[in-house]
């Protein structure tokens, strides 16, 4: 099936989606929108891209994903923890050392996020310096 736009659709994952969701696309108490919210923040998805294939130190970690406070780093990491995708591993020495790597969970997100981010480095440009429509 080819769409207005010229692009392929992926009419079997649609397809699974509505049969996923046959009340409507993630209704108001579906988790799924929770994790949305957590993997696409404005952080989570860059965390989770810097970390894919490597493990890193908080300020490595900082340093990779430019423009992060420590703040929002901190509560970011503590999120994706949280929901499994992210693991924290803690050495008992002075000063301290902290790692940070993708669960098999996080790793298999990743192997689905980066072709939507791939996709939007190849239209980033033409997107963000469109020109707005006139109104009519």
């Amino acid at each position: 099936m080819v769409s207005d736009q010229g692009d392929a659709q992926p009419l079997d994952q649609i397809t699974e989606l509505r049969a996923l969701f046959a009340g409507g696309f993630f209704p108001r108490d579906c988790p799924t929108r929770t994790v949305l919210d957590h993997v696409t923040s404005r952080w989570g998805i860059l965390v989770l891209l810097t970390l894919a294939g490597r493990t890193l130190r908080w300020g490595e970690l900082r340093r990779a994903v430019e423009g992060v406070s420590e703040k929002m780093l901190a509560q970011t990491l503590r999120t994706l923890e949280k929901d499994g995708l992210v693991h924290r591993a803690a050495f008992p020495v002075i000063p301290p050392h902290v790692e940070y790597s993708l669960t098999g969970l996080g790793g298999d997100l990743v192997t689905h996020l980066s072709p939507l981010v791939a996709w939007i480095a190849r239209h980033a440009d033409d997107i963000v310096t469109r020109p707005a429509p006139s109104a009519a």
